[in-house]
């Protein structure tokens, strides 16, 4: 009598070929996601950065819109310089008022910046597509929210489908201000000027598998207005005749008819 004994070997060989595959497939999903990783990582960085800039943005708005005083007139900025001549005005900015303003903005906007790190959805913008994790701001600071994998991928499939994605970014250093100023020509003699602050953020901005520094700028003006010279006597316009008009003035500044 015999006995067949091909059904243990064809387990073993079945166990031997499980123990090749498992591996094998453990290999290719690691690999998958690393590749994965590579090729999503820049499109998530910029993601990051782009809503990055939007959130800090919103934040500094909402700190200078909640300051009490609203535009300030650009004469009331303004130091007049005595001279000798009669046919010019020298000014120039009054810096201890602007120091002031800068120091009230920079207070503000900090405050605002901390507020919003620390959870305050009122700090922060409504969103149809961010989710803010106030939970884990609270416990470690930063401002976090998630995106989903379909809207950094840009996949429109996808939508607000598949797992959502961390970004976190916390501010980096102290605010920065710098004052920028803008002359126009107005008219005869006049000038329109502005007087802005450029803001400077620096945050960092983590997403997983990396992070990055980038910088957060914001202009807002804090004096405008029209600056007037002293009307000329005598003024030319090429191009026209007569080029020349001349206005004589009596001594008590009225106009004298011709």
């Amino acid at each position: 009598m015999r006995f067949h004994t091909q059904a243990p070997k064809q387990r073993k060989s079945k166990r031997r070929w499980l123990k090749l595959l498992i591996p094998a497939l453990l290999i290719t999903i690691a690999g998958s996601f690393y590749y994965l990783n590579i090729k999503l990582t820049p499109l998530y960085m910029r993601y990051a950065e782009v809503e990055t800039r939007k959130i800090a943005a919103h934040v500094i708005s909402q700190a200078i819109q909640s300051r009490s005083d609203s535009v300030l007139d650009v004469n009331d900025v303004l130091v007049n310089i005595p001279n000798d001549s009669k046919e010019t005005v020298t000014m120039k900015v009054d810096a201890e008022k602007i120091s002031q303003v800068m120091a009230e903005i920079h207070e503000l906007v900090e405050n605002h910046l901390e507020r919003a790190e620390s959870g305050d959805l009122a700090m922060l913008p409504d969103s149809d597509v961010l989710e803010f994790d106030t939970e884990e701001m609270e416990k470690h600071g930063g401002v976090v929210f998630f995106v989903p994998i379909g809207q950094v991928a840009g996949i429109p499939l996808l939508g607000n489908l598949g797992p959502k994605i961390p970004i976190r970014f916390h501010i980096v250093g102290d605010v920065h201000g710098d004052i920028d100023t803008k002359i126009t020509e107005y008219g005869i003699n006049n000038v329109y000027m502005e007087v802005n602050i450029n803001l400077t953020v620096n945050v960092q901005i983590i997403i997983p598998v990396a992070t990055k520094q980038s910088t957060v700028e914001h202009s807002f003006p804090v004096a405008i207005g029209i600056i007037q010279g002293v009307v000329p006597q005598i003024y030319t316009k090429g191009g026209q005749s007569p080029a020349n008009i001349e206005v004589p003035l009596s001594q008590t500044g009225e106009t004298n008819e011709p």
